[in-house]
Parts: structure tokens; sequence; C-alpha cells
């Protein structure tokens, strides 16, 4: 689950983090009032889940009161990666002398909490370690002990020279991974953490995604959730229970198992496609899941061609037949389906389908590829 800036902020202040104060505004008036309650030049942040904002003119420095009502009005009319603005933290503007990135993940490779820290901040990480990778320094948690202060030490000195901001930079690493353990986090980060000319270390920005296995035992943070800043398609198929990602191709995949979701996508990909979604209905599927799913992927306006690749051991292949023929009776398609199904009642689902004017498949790579070629046909048209 992804936070807002400033709600990872506030997780970071109760660490000990030190961060300059700010306050969410809803209107430019208030932003204007917030402005002249810190007085001197402050910065405007559009909070979406989204990254980029500077770059999509979100975020922007404000020299007085009017000038933040103004900035505040137009951010608040911005559309960022599809998710309107709604909110903006309003925070004094503070005297940069260096920008560095410190971040820590769930690393896959090691199974451990993993830092990852940059002298070059304020830019994205991928950047810097697809470009500059030597400017890029690594290092495994070990659980059992936490983050020591030695290895804190060493990641600051891989960032500062000044003793002083070392032992500084150590200590918000630290509680940083205080902050990520004990949020039950996948990542967390500080881009940039800066250095003021005065030789004080700060962490200016602030982002974390909890862990959705997590909020279950931690209601305290699924209650930062907002609905209102997330993709309405993300909202619509958590309330179904299904597992949905948006993807950026035009193949639209509706499948039962997250592995064979992944070998799905993996499959279109190899075939020359672009699949525009992950979508998992599930093991125990019935046909509303399946009409929810359907009415996801056909209002996503990039999705060409759609394709059902259903394996049925616990999920009952006649329950995903009912539901694409009521889906599509209650919403005729506008775009071909490719349909696979094979397993736990196919005889039943493939004599439902027929009846209703559809073709099922059996085999996966024909209806992949198939699939592939209808939605290439249709992006073409």
């Amino acid at each position: 689950m992804n936070i807002h800036e400033y709600q990872a902020k506030e997780i970071f202040r109760s660490h000990g983090m030190p961060i300059p104060e700010g306050e969410i505004a809803t209107t430019p008036e208030q932003a204007e009032a917030l402005a002249k309650k810190y007085g001197g030049t402050v910065v405007v942040k559009a909070q979406v889940h989204a990254g980029g904002r500077g770059k999509a003119g979100g975020v922007k420095l404000a020299k007085n009161p009017k000038e933040a009502r103004e900035i505040a009005e137009k951010i608040l009319a911005l559309t960022i990666k599809d998710l309107p603005v709604k909110k903006v933290l309003v925070t004094p503007a503070a005297d940069i002398a260096t920008e560095a990135y410190v971040g820590v993940i769930i690393d896959r490779a090691s199974k451990r909490a993993t830092f990852m820290v940059s002298p070059a901040g304020g830019i994205d990480i991928e950047e810097v370690a697809a470009k500059t990778p030597e400017k890029l320094r690594k290092l495994a948690v070990d659980p059992r002990y936490g983050l020591q202060t030695y290895e804190a030490m060493e990641l600051g000195f891989f960032l500062y020279d000044d003793v002083k901001q070392v032992r500084q930079a150590a200590k918000i690493m630290q509680q940083l991974y205080a902050a990520f353990v004990a949020s039950g986090a996948s990542l967390a980060e500080i881009n940039p953490l800066v250095t003021t000319p005065d030789g004080k270390v700060l962490a200016l920005d602030a982002k974390m995604v909890i862990d959705d296995n997590e909020l279950d035992r931690k209601p305290e943070l699924a209650a930062l959730r907002d609905e209102s800043a997330e993709a309405p398609s993300e909202v619509e198929a958590r309330n179904a229970s299904l597992t949905f990602i948006k993807l950026d191709g035009n193949v639209g995949c509706i499948v039962n198992g997250a592995g064979l979701a992944m070998a799905t996508m993996d499959l279109v990909k190899y075939y020359g496609g672009e699949p525009a979604n992950f979508l998992d209905i599930g093991g125990s599927s019935n046909p509303e899941k399946v009409v929810a799913a359907l009415k996801i992927i056909t209002e996503d306006p990039s999705v060409k061609a759609i394709l059902f690749n259903i394996f049925g051991g616990i999920t009952r292949t006649d329950d995903v037949a009912n539901g694409i023929v009521t889906a599509t009776k209650q919403t005729p398609l506008t775009v071909p389906i490719v349909i696979r199904l094979t397993g736990t009642n196919e005889e039943i689902a493939v004599k439902i389908l027929e009846d209703n004017g559809f073709t099922a498949l059996t085999d996966m790579d024909e209806a992949v590829q198939r699939a592939v070629e209808l939605a290439t046909a249709k992006e073409a048209a």
C-alpha cells in the first residue's frame, strides 16, 4: 500500500528523524495561510501516489504567501500520471548544500532488508544505478541485529567526508531502518537527504510502501489508505478480491493463479505483445469475480484484445464460463476476446461458451499468440 509523503514523514518523525515541519492544504487559500504561518520561502508539493512529481510540475517553490496560493491553485488543477491532485503539502524551504539518496527495500536476492545509498540524490535512483553504478552502495542488513552503528557509519562515509555529517546520516539511517521494520514496509526512502550550509543533515522527502500483508495487524497504518489517490481500477479490483496491477501494454490478461499470470505475461512478450495488466482472479473464482474482472479490463482504453487463460483446479472452469457470458451480456465487448481454459468441468464450460457464441481453446501457446495478433491488428486499425 502506498502512502502519501506527508504520512510517511509523520512516521519518520515518530522515529526521531529530522524533518522540516509541514501541513496539508486542499485549497489555494489554505496553502496561502500556511505560507504566512511559516514565513519566507515555502515548497508546495503535490500529494499523489506517483513518481516524477517535480517533472510534472507538481513541486514548486513559493517566495511569499500570494505566490503559494497561485502555485497551489495550479498544482491542485493537475493530473499526474492519471491521478488528480487533491491536496498539497506546504513546507518551509531549506537551504541545500548537497543532496544524497538513502533507501531501504526488501531484496529478494539476499532475502533481507537492504540499504541503498548514493551521494547523487534528488534524481531517480534507477537512473543512478543504470548510468553511474559506482555512485551506489548497497548493504544487506542482518535481521538478528538490525543496522549496526559501524555499518551505518560505513554507509555515511560513502555519502560524506565530514565526520559530523557522517554521524548524523548514520543516526538517520538507523532511525529509517527502525521505521521500516516497525511499519512492515517493503520500501522506505529519503530522496533527497540534504546537508545545509551550516552542516545539518535533513530528510526533505519521504516515501514508504507498506506491505499489504501487514495491514490486518496494523489497523493504524491501514487507516492511512487514500482511495481517492489510487487508480479507480485498482480500488475496484481490491473490493472484488482480485489481484490487479495496471501495466502499459494492450493485451488485457485475466488469469487464475499468480504463477500462471506471470507465465502468461512472459508468453505475451515472447510472441511480441505487451500485457496491459496483471490480473489474478484467484483459485476459488466465481462468476461474480469474473464479471468484475472483465468490467475492469474493458474499461481500460489501452486494451485491444482480451485473453482469458484459465487452468481449472480449485477454480471451476464452468464458473469462469458463466462469468464471461454474464459479463458480456451486461456489457457487449468492443474488442476481441480469446479464451483458453482447461481442467475442472472443462466440458461443461466449453458447452456454456459455445451455446453463447464463444470458442474456447485448450492450448496456451495458441491462445496467447492469437491474442497478441488480434491486439496488434486492432491497434493498427
